[in-house]
């Protein structure tokens, strides 16, 4: 298959013609000045030696080379390798509990570590099936849209953890929601959702989500991760997870409702212990769905072909410097010494140095190619940053950076090397490409508005890619939730916060009235004081009265008997 990888240039041939017609009415204009001169047969007669054919055969020579100089940077390219495949497959979406629940370890090493190796078992089975993952806890949100990159599928399977979803518990019915909106819209193809969880289903409506999702052709599987006896949630450091009374937290596989939304869904239940069996069971339901086969034609390894381009533009600038405007070239063999093909020879090595270093740049991006199809990613990178460094320019080497540094989950620094790549590609379908390689890192950072934009900047490249519409549409739903679920936590933190701050106030109005209540036992316990206290000074007055009264008495009676005594002597 032929192909320009930069396309945007062929605009330039539009100069072609633009020089046709100046050349022929500069030709015009020569032909009136000649005329001035007399008749134009006796006036070439007395120019024997000029040639009416050389100078046009030497000028559409320089325009052939600057057409094929144009076609050149355009980059011309054929594909090495074409394959006739016919490809049949599934589509599946697992939904992942990452509640805490999940750290259990009642299935070595832990329910969650189990799923993950059950997970990447599964992708290892896959041939030409498509794959995407949710994760949910209290929550869900898409870890990995549907794709064929098992490479991609792997690497996200390996960074789920509980600490991704803040809002714990299990949501099992917004989880299948999810999935059921995340497949895609090919008609005839098998669709499963495979839930795996301990069965702790916290919110409800699931088994109604299961049914909702087998109305519309697709079978829920049910895995059921854990023991029914129970087991300790661990913590770290040895400890377990405990409730409010201090008493250790066990949590159970709930084996009687992943049977009813099992069936509820049109699929079946496996229960996952520490054996294989559970694996076995698994590939045999999913090998039972309809699968549609597509015949497609591939091409890829382009080669590019500005080489052999470049040596016929190289021939006829040589071709073009040879030919003289005299009839005779022995006679004026001296002139072709003269010209000088100093300018021209610069040109052509200046050409030359330009296209050995696009091609070792562009070498460097076929090694990087070989060891991403490889999977190594990181060998990769090193490659393509080497392309970069050559040439900062080369749109299809930071482009390649940005998805291997994706593969690594480098996230940031994939997002800066696509958004360079998209400003300095010229292709509208391979910068269509890089928008939406943009939104999805964005997406699985629950970075809606901004995946949006890229979606729609996507669109604007390439309308016709449904994959990206059909990412969009869900990246606004998912934003749409999540500004509900954000409106839903201020009400709850503002009804919280007004039930606390009408628990301070109560608290406060008791208090206030604690302290009244004290201050008036304090006043009543001082006026019980004051009135023991007077009565005490009255008893004390009293007997001081009555203790004055008895002296006084007892000086008057004293008095009295000593006036009976008394001789009283007259002065006579």
């Amino acid at each position: 298959m032929f192909r320009f990888e930069d396309p945007i240039y062929l605009y330039l041939l539009a100069v072609i013609p633009v020089l046709v017609i100046i050349r022929l009415l500069m030709v015009h204009q020569q032909k009136k000045r000649l005329r001035r001169f007399g008749d134009l047969e006796l006036v070439r007669q007395l120019m024997p030696d000029v040639s009416r054919f050389r100078p046009a055969v030497k000028f559409y020579l320089l325009l052939a080379a600057l057409a094929l100089l144009i076609v050149m940077v355009a980059r011309p390219q054929f594909g090495t390798k074409i394959s006739h495949e016919k490809r049949t497959g599934i589509e599946t979406i697992i939904a992942m509990d990452v509640s805490n629940s999940m750290l259990a370890e009642d299935v070595a090493p832990s329910r969650l570590d189990r799923s993950k190796m059950m997970v990447e078992n599964l992708v290892d089975h896959f041939t030409n099936d498509k794959i995407g993952l949710i994760v949910f806890a209290g929550d869900a949100f898409i870890q990995l849209p549907i794709t064929s990159d098992y490479v991609s599928a792997k690497m996200f399977l390996s960074s789920i953890s509980p600490d991704m979803i803040t809002t714990q518990g299990t949501d099992i019915a917004t989880a299948i929601n999810m999935a059921v909106n995340s497949f895609t819209q090919q008609e005839g193809v098998g669709k499963a959702v495979i839930v795996i969880t301990d069965g702790e289903d916290h919110e409800g409506r699931a088994i109604e989500a299961a049914k909702d999702a087998k109305a519309k052709g697709m079978r829920v599987y049910v895995l059921g991760v854990g023991s029914p006896n129970g087991a300790p949630i661990p913590i770290g450091d040895g400890e377990y997870l405990k409730d409010n009374t201090g008493q250790t937290v066990m949590t159970g596989l709930n084996e009687q409702m992943c049977r009813e939304l099992a069936q509820a869904g049109g699929g079946a239940y496996i229960h996952v212990d520490n054996n294989s069996n559970a694996q076995q069971q698994l590939d045999t339901e999913l090998d039972k769905l309809a699968k549609k086969e597509i015949e497609s034609t591939i091409y890829s390894d382009y080669d590019e072909q500005f080489q052999a381009v470049g040596i016929i533009v190289l021939l006829l600038l040589i071709l073009e410097i040879c030919i003289l405007e005299v009839k005779n070239p022995l006679l004026r063999r001296i002139s072709l010494f003269k010209r000088s093909p100093k300018p021209a020879a610069i040109l052509l090595l200046l050409m030359l140095s330009v296209l050995a270093q696009a091609q070792s740049d562009r070498q460097l991006v076929r090694q990087g190619n070989k060891q991403y199809r490889l999977g190594n990613s990181a060998e990769a990178e090193v490659l393509y940053r080497k392309a970069v460094e050559k040439n900062p320019r080369n749109a299809q080497a930071n482009y390649n950076l940005g998805n291997a540094l994706m593969l690594q989950r480098k996230d940031s620094l994939s997002i800066s090397q696509l958004e360079a790549a998209a400003k300095l590609e010229t292709n509208p379908i391979r910068r269509a490409q890089a928008y939406h390689n943009m939104g999805v890192i964005c997406q699985q950072h629950q970075m809606f508005g901004e995946a949006i934009e890229a979606y729609k900047e996507s669109l604007r490249n390439n309308p016709t890619d449904h994959e990206t519409r059909y990412n969009l549409e869900l990246c606004k739903r998912q934003q749409k939730q999540q500004q509900q679920n954000q409106q839903n936590q201020n009400k709850d933190n503002k009804d919280k916060k007004d039930n606390k701050d009408k628990q301070q106030q109560d608290q406060q109005k008791q208090e206030e009235q604690k302290k009244k209540d004290e201050q008036k036992k304090q006043d009543q316990q001082k006026k019980q004081d004051e009135q023991k206290m007077s009565r005490e000074n009255a008893e004390q007055m009293l007997n001081a009265a009555i203790q004055e009264e008895k002296q006084t008495q007892e000086r008057m009676k004293k008095a009295q008997q000593q006036a009976g005594k008394r001789v009283l002597q007259k002065n006579w």
